[in-house]
């Protein structure tokens, strides 16, 4: 079993910046991916941004291209969004996920992904 904790989330004025991570733990892969997915109220889940763990590839939603960066701590066994020039628009629950095989150009498919966390809250004022 994998365990994913998101935190970082929280209340942030347009125009300003917000960092989460999402710590994993459990068993390992060795070639896996992780995704940041989010979820605005009454919408589906999208997503986001997702890094290739061994590469380090990343992979953007066109929405947060140039604004959101992806990375990841080999170390801690964690994984980072930066969220810079936030909108209104980007207020939602932020999922983190775990893919074991995530085969190229299937990022941003919810069923590519096999353990989710329980999601953190980020909302964005005007």
């Amino acid at each position: 079993q994998v365990q994913l904790v998101e935190s970082g989330g929280g209340l942030v004025q347009a125009g300003g910046s917000l960092r989460l991570s999402c710590a994993a733990s459990g068993r390992t892969f060795t070639n896996y991916a992780m995704g940041w997915f989010r979820q605005p109220p009454g919408k589906e889940r999208d997503f986001v941004a997702a890094i290739r763990w061994r590469s380090g590839s990343t992979y953007y939603a066109d929405s947060v291209k140039g604004r959101f960066t992806i990375s990841r701590d080999n170390a801690k066994k964690t994984v980072s969004l930066q969220m810079n020039s936030v909108k209104p628009e980007d207020t939602a629950v932020y999922y983190c996920a775990v893919g074991e095989r995530v085969l190229t150009g299937t990022w941003n498919l919810r069923s590519s992904y096999d353990y989710w966390g329980q999601g953190t809250q980020v909302t964005v004022s005007s």
